[in-house]
């Protein structure tokens, strides 16, 4: 389905060595860049003294948002293989933050870029995948009448009623699964009465 994803459900952390270079990762479950971004912050800030501090996240379903950065280690050897291992898990709406203590001997680049995937890949694998959905909310006006056809459609184990007012004009607002939104919008419009709200 076009609305599915996968990301973990709960921060998870990861260890890598490295000739006596330490590699300390986490992944972080975001819901935006901004997000992402809060909590790469947060991490360069708690790790101040780390010397690199490198992070990629990805954005959406659409998995078409998303950026990574080396903070100084060479070119292409933290941000883009911590990218990798996102991709390689197919996961979206994640951060990942590797922070390296070093050890006093030199990685080389491709020493590096191991570094970071394994470090992104532990962080990984000590989390909890799960599949999700992205949700819409519709919210719609129908008249007191109207309630028993209204109360039939929404009773459906794909929909989830979120708020509802019944007075002599009723509103509830509703969530489902995007690929849903369409078809049961239509069920309700069927309904005299219904009016959605943009």
């Amino acid at each position: 389905m076009a609305d599915t994803f996968y990301t973990l459900d709960a921060p998870a952390e990861g260890l890598y060595k490295e000739k006596m270079s330490k590699f300390i990762s986490f992944a972080v479950p975001v819901t935006s860049a901004t997000e992402a971004k809060e909590v790469v912050a947060k991490y360069q800030k708690e790790y101040f003294d780390a010397r690199h501090v490198c992070w990629a996240y990805m954005i959406g379903t659409a998995r078409n948002e998303f950026l990574s950065n080396d903070n100084g280690e060479p070119s292409g050897t933290a941000g883009k293989p911590i990218l990798g291992q996102i991709n390689s898990f197919n996961l979206t709406n994640i951060v990942i933050i590797v922070v390296r203590y070093f050890g006093g001997i030199k990685l080389g680049t491709s020493g590096l870029i191991v570094a970071y995937r394994e470090a992104a890949r532990e962080a990984i694998l000590a989390g909890n995948i799960i599949e999700c959905h992205e949700m819409a909310s519709i919210t719609f006006n129908f008249p007191y009448l109207a309630m028993n056809d209204v109360m039939k459609v929404v009773k459906d184990p794909n929909v989830k009623i979120s708020n509802q007012i019944f007075d002599n004009a009723c509103q509830i607002t509703v969530t489902t699964r995007l690929d849903n939104r369409e078809a049961l919008t239509n069920r309700l419009l069927d309904i005299d009465g219904v009016t959605l709200n943009d």
